[in-house]
């Protein structure tokens, strides 16, 4: 019986532990479900699909051309029943036609539309990096948050004691009565930031959702300890963003252009083509001819067209180029202030965690200890307590600003 009940309760055990798992979620699984399941990922997957089962059919030849029809035929129709007579020329004519493309302008023409793939491609992972930094915002967001949520909570009940304490000694005149009713505002002050932060973790939750892509009121948990990478804070290393999606799909359009302009050149080379036909004729022996045909885009009034058209898209090479420097000029600029304030907000960190928050903690106990020992005031010892809540929030309200520029820093950087 003991065993039957030993092995009940690590099957509950372990049904509870799935559930608990299936209920957290990680950063790193969070930005891997939104770069799989956000619907603008999958509309570019499908675009590349379509631009190239469109690249497939590029090389492909116009379909031949059959006709038929009556020729030469009298409007005495008599005259049809004269089989030697010379006049006698009417008949029955079958042609084929098929024109050749030629060859270059295949090449280049299907060469164009898979290059079309690429930018694609580029602009979805760029896009994948727009979304990882909006769901890592979030989430830092929530996870600060929650932190606070915790501050608050203990500084609760260390509150609520103090009221508890001091109205015990308000019966022998050993503390104030506009004190204690200033520690229970202080507490209802409390209760309305919690509320607000519980709106805040909501607000998080539900971005987060629509991000992966699931029902917006679906409960999950995160991670319980985050901490700043810590990047390198050197300016230098922000001069190497030429490999950023975004650019790259800039580069990746001016190939193509180039790809296009190709395209335009060899429109002048020529087409050719064949026609057979046959005629079968009422009054003469039957008849066949065969002509070949060739496309002449080199005549003036064609050649022109072409001319221009590679002219353009030179020029709009020229000013793409223009763009992708301001682009990288834009990207560096961006990295480098992003760097910049980090050291700034973790300097401001480091300060608060190492000596502004130990230094309001001390002020606190020694207040404690002197209200203890009733040699302290109660609004001393209030004052304390606040002040020491405020620097605490400040503190996350600054590591807050550290993930964030750290997600703007690798949205900047691509980093993933």
């Amino acid at each position: 019986m003991k065993n039957i009940l030993s092995i009940m309760a690590l099957l509950l055990c372990f049904h509870q532990t799935q559930a608990q798992d299936t209920t957290y979620i990680s950063l790193e699984k969070l930005l891997q479900q939104v770069e799989t399941n956000y619907p603008s990922i999958i509309a570019y997957q499908y675009n590349i699909q379509s631009i190239l089962s469109k690249a497939d059919g590029a090389k492909a030849w116009m379909p031949p051309t059959f006709s038929t029809g009556a020729m030469r035929f009298p409007y005495n129709l008599m005259m049809l029943n004269e089989k030697n007579d010379p006049m006698n020329q009417a008949g029955i004519a079958f042609s084929f036609e098929q024109m050749i493309p030629n060859p270059s302008k295949l090449n280049a023409k299907k060469n164009y539309i898979s290059s079309l793939a690429e930018i694609e491609k580029s602009k979805s992972e760029w896009t994948k990096n727009e979304l990882r930094r909006e769901a890592k915002i979030l989430y830092y967001n929530r996870y600060v948050t929650e932190r606070k949520q915790r501050i608050l909570k203990e500084s609760e009940e260390i509150l609520q004691l103090l009221i508890t304490t001091s109205e015990a000694k308000f019966s022998s005149n050993q503390s104030q009565l506009q004190t204690i009713y200033k520690a229970k505002a202080r507490l209802a002050e409390l209760n309305n930031m919690l509320l607000m932060l519980d709106g805040a973790i909501a607000e998080s939750n539900i971005g987060l959702n629509i991000l992966m892509v699931r029902d917006v009121n679906t409960i999950f948990q995160i991670d319980t300890l985050i901490a700043p990478v810590n990047y390198s804070f050197s300016i230098a290393d922000t001069s190497n963003v030429s490999n950023r999606s975004d650019i790259t799909a800039l580069n990746k359009y001016i190939q193509s252009m180039k790809l296009e302009q190709k395209v335009m050149k060899v429109g002048v080379r020529p087409d050719f083509g064949v026609r057979a036909e046959h005629m079968q004729m009422f009054g003469m022996p039957n008849q066949w001819s065969v002509m070949g045909m060739m496309t002449l885009p080199i005549v003036p009034w064609a050649s022109k067209m072409y001319r221009s058209e590679t002219k353009s898209i030179g020029f709009q090479i020229q000013s793409m180029e223009q763009e992708k420097q301001t682009m990288q000029l834009m990207a560096t600029r961006m990295s480098a202030e992003k760097l910049t304030m980090l050291n700034y907000e973790n300097a401001q960190y480091q300060s608060y965690t190492k000596n502004i928050i130990p230094a309001y903690e001390n002020n606190l106990q020694a207040n404690l200890l002197a209200f203890k020992q009733n040699t302290g005031d109660f609004f001393v010892l209030l004052d304390a307590w606040e002040m020491l809540l405020m620097k605490k929030l400040e503190a996350y309200d600054k590591l807050f600003n550290i993930l964030k520029l750290e997600a703007e820093y690798e949205y900047e950087k691509e980093i993933r």
